[in-house]
């Protein structure tokens, strides 16, 4: 494996962008439906100390695939427990949908700035930490809809499908992070979202470019 300090240096802004924004989308909607939980915990902040797990970042800052501190909530807290845990669910992935689309936004704009106002090097070096965050924030979408406890996938899908008391979801969720590392190390992750990524990174940047 092909190590770049500078790559993963501008990586670095997004994958911390991605990860605080989306355990803080969790945290807010929960509270928002009537869980404090995450608000006595010192979740809702978008402070990535609050956040980040130390092996999971560097997981993803190495393999492209890591993992924040997970929010928890107490879905008895809810009003709508079955509909309530799946919008909670819903809300850290939508975050990293709209973080990357505001900013390929913010790469437009950043297009129309005078030459004379910033350096070639410069805009270069920005332009590459927006576009890395664009793509971070692409992958942690994609890659949180995985139907694999504990992944965001596996509590909408079987919320969905109203088998989260069932006990084959916790057999599935005492194996999930099992399965899941053993899908990135044997590189299956990367065949499977791959592709949507770079559909949905393309139809994105279509709109701006």
């Amino acid at each position: 494996m092909n190590f770049d300090i500078r790559d993963i240096l501008l990586t670095i802004p997004g994958i911390l962008i991605g990860f605080s924004f989306h355990e803080y989308a969790h945290a807010q909607a929960a509270v928002w439906l009537g869980d404090d939980t995450p608000k006595h915990q010192g979740r809702l902040t978008l402070s990535p100390m609050a956040h980040i797990d130390p092996i999971g970042f560097l997981m993803i800052v190495i393999a492209r695939f890591g993992w924040a501190k997970p929010v928890e909530v107490n879905p008895y807290n809810f009003k709508n427990r079955r509909r309530d845990d799946i919008l909670v669910s819903l809300a850290g992935p939508m975050m990293n949908l709209f973080l990357a689309f505001f900013f390929l936004l913010l790469m437009k704009a950043f297009t129309f700035a005078p030459p004379s106002l910033i350096s070639d090097n410069l805009f270069n070096t920005i332009m590459e930490v927006f576009d890395n965050t664009v793509w971070m924030n692409i992958v942690l979408f994609v890659f949180n809809l995985l139907p694999i406890p504990p992944l965001d996938g596996s509590h909408i899908l079987f919320g969905l499908l109203n088998l989260k008391e069932h006990p084959i979801y916790d057999q599935l969720y005492s194996a999930g992070k099992i399965i899941l590392m053993m899908m990135i190390i044997s590189r299956t992750t990367g065949n499977i979202i791959g592709p949507p990524i770079g559909m949905i990174y393309g139809q994105l940047a279509g709109l701006f470019f």
